[in-house]
């Protein structure tokens, strides 16, 4: 039976270590929690059914994403949007604007 012996030329990291010392994971993973704050932010203004379909998107320079899977969503999402900018803005979350895309299969 034959063994691996070949050593790890250096001692393997927990990912959350290695990707905070990465500048680029580090700032990719600031904006995942901005997002996904702003989302359990808006969560309670969302209607039931609508509350369930909405997914957090990238938060960049124009603003806020927000994805959703089909055009009925879209549509009653964009409806809320000016609430959900002022509900944000009450909660010190800097978003000015906010953007509804339809995920494509």
């Amino acid at each position: 039976m034959a063994t691996n012996t070949s050593q790890p030329s250096r001692a393997a990291k927990p990912v959350m270590e290695a990707m905070a010392q990465s500048t680029t994971l580090a700032s990719l993973m600031q904006i995942s929690r901005q997002s996904q704050a702003c989302l359990d932010a808006i969560q309670p203004l969302l209607p039931p059914g609508l509350a369930g379909l909405v997914k957090a998107g990238p938060v960049d320079a124009q603003g806020w994403c927000l994805l959703v899977p089909h055009n009925a969503a879209g549509a009653k999402l964009r409806q809320l949007v000016p609430a959900l900018t002022a509900h944000l803005r009450s909660h010190s979350l800097p978003i000015e604007h906010i953007r509804v895309k339809v995920m494509s299969r």
